[in-house]
């Protein structure tokens, strides 16, 4: 009997014909946690988006469930402790969003520095007399040429961030975990965090969510950032957004720019109150062709290669082979 797998969000056709070739598939658009604690029970496998919160709840349903592939390279929209005590493989991607996501990162910043959205919306409201007030505010539009930049994170999206920087006329400062000398060869200083904070007039976020890195920028660090521009392309909650709202209302953060928010999906937020100092996506930075079809093929090879009995090496919880061996779960032949 071939597996049985759900896709719950909509996934590019071409890895989607690939995953048709070795198991049946059923796509659920977004089910709700109800719905999909009432579906789990049917599927060896799944397929899931960051917006699909596979939780406790859900995993207590999940009798037959083997694998959990993550269509991203984070993974905290899943109860990865939950999975592992149940003997469930959870796999992410990587690599492949770092150059779209990357791309973006830029893009948000200079958008923010220069208020081309802000622009944007007067003029198709026929305002063309109201550029004045954008002009009148040009004591608070920058170049990005000539800023202290610091990068928050030095993994594959850092570092192809770093990569597009370079060429601006930017001094790159970065913090990470651990020290990259092949980075800081390229003329990119480490410092430590909240000197990081202290030095640069643009800090741009890069990070996974940990345990370790939630609320990374907490009441204490945003203080840090008077007169400067804060851009998230890692994760909402490394971000107190209690303290981010207070700061802008009071006028000592600069800018705004996040494609990621503490709770997700956002329908109201008060930081839609900011327009000028806020740039807001809605968590879709690595939404460009070519990474998402890139994504799918990563994410339909770690379910399968599951299901083949062998490990890739995205492997999240790698305890999980304590729990149930990976002979075990093997449903397909090589």
């Amino acid at each position: 009997m071939r597996p049985k797998v759900a896709v719950l969000f909509k996934m590019k056709s071409k890895p989607l014909e690939e995953l048709k070739r070795y198991t049946d598939v059923d796509v659920l658009l977004y089910p709700s946690e109800d719905e999909l604690a009432e579906r789990i029970k049917e599927y060896d496998a799944i397929i899931v988006s960051p917006l699909n919160r596979i939780t406790k709840r859900v995993l207590e349903r999940a009798k037959k469930l083997k694998v959990i592939s993550c269509h991203s390279a984070g993974y905290d929209n899943v109860d990865v402790e939950e999975a592992t005590r149940r003997g469930i493989y959870v796999t992410k991607v990587s690599g492949v969003l770092s150059e779209a996501v990357a791309e973006f990162a830029v893009g948000l910043i200079i958008n923010l520095m220069r208020k081309i959205h802000y622009a944007d919306k007067f003029i198709r409201e026929g305002r063309w007399e109201s550029h004045r007030v954008v002009w009148s505010g040009f004591k608070e539009i920058e170049t990005l040429y000539g800023k202290k930049v610091g990068i928050v994170g030095m993994g594959a999206i850092g570092r192809a961030i770093a990569k597009r920087l370079i060429p601006f006329g930017v001094d790159l400062y970065y913090w990470s975990r651990h020290r990259k000398e092949d980075v800081e060869r390229e003329g990119v200083k480490y410092l430590p965090l909240d000197d990081l904070l202290d030095e640069a007039d643009i800090v741009i976020l890069a990070l996974p969510l940990t345990k370790e890195t939630y609320h990374i920028i907490n009441a204490e660090r945003i203080e840090k950032l008077k007169g400067k521009y804060l851009v998230n392309i890692g994760r909402g909650a490394l971000v107190d957004e209690k303290a981010l709202v207070r700061v802008l209302k009071e006028g000592k953060l600069k800018g705004y720019a996040t494609d990621v928010f503490e709770e997700e999906p956002v329908k109201e937020h008060e930081l839609f109150e900011y327009e000028w100092e806020t740039v807001l996506t809605p968590h879709y930075a690595g939404l460009a062709k070519e990474a998402l079809e890139d994504m799918g093929f990563q994410a339909v090879k770690n379910l399968l290669a599951i299901l083949r009995g062998e490990i890739p090496k995205d492997l999240v919880n790698k305890d999980v082979v304590k729990v149930r061996p990976i002979e075990e779960v093997k449903m397909l032949e090589g």
